[in-house]
């Protein structure tokens, strides 16, 4: 079991030490929270740097909706990992008044319930902020994965709503090359000036 967690926090380090290189998104609290549960749970080298990782980056799509969405997935996936690393610390004692001490005054599952929590929290703004939409999106799928098809009521339905949905289809496809074209056209402007 704390070999799993391990593990965990091991491929949670790369993610967020990948995307510190990246982005600089991650905040000193949150790097300092993941330094530390680093230090917690120590884990050999061979086997922190073994090639094995849990998200490999040929998984991420390149299409921008495609992206948000699998990011989305991530989140979560981030977010199920570290309750479940919660859920497996041992309870805390409760605190009695009067005591001297102060941080960590609890012990080592404290500190480690507070640095996992700070990385949670992180999770969850990030979630809420900039990938709330996709919620509907995947909400939509779901409900598109539930469509009878062996009704022929729903076949015939189906089939008098083709013409709007294959152009919509269509519209989109166009859309997305009229894009590409005027970022062409804007890169081609650019480079001409320059």
């Amino acid at each position: 079991m704390m070999a799993l967690s391990a593990k965990s926090v091991v491929c949670l380090c790369f993610l967020f030490s990948f995307c510190h290189v990246r982005g600089a998104h991650i905040t000193l609290e949150m790097n300092k929270s993941i330094l530390n549960l680093r230090k917690h749970y120590n884990i050999s080298k061979a086997v922190e740097y073994n090639g094995q990782l849990v998200f490999f980056k040929e998984w991420i799509p390149e299409k921008l909706l495609e992206k948000r969405v699998f990011m989305r997935g991530v989140l979560e996936t981030y977010e199920a990992l570290i309750n479940k690393m919660l859920k497996e610390l041992p309870t805390p004692p409760p605190h009695t008044t009067g005591s001297e001490g102060g941080v960590g005054e609890g012990g080592a599952g404290d500190d480690v319930r507070t640095e996992l929590n700070c990385i949670l929290r992180m999770i969850l703004k990030l979630k809420t902020i900039h990938y709330n939409e996709q919620d509907n999106l995947l909400s939509s799928l779901k409900k598109l994965m539930g469509i009878k098809m062996d009704s022929v009521t729903v076949q015939m339905k189906a089939l008098r709503q083709l013409p709007w949905l294959y152009d919509e289809a269509s519209d989109l496809t166009n859309e997305i090359q009229n894009r590409r074209r005027r970022r062409h056209a804007q890169r081609v402007k650019i480079h001409q000036r320059g």
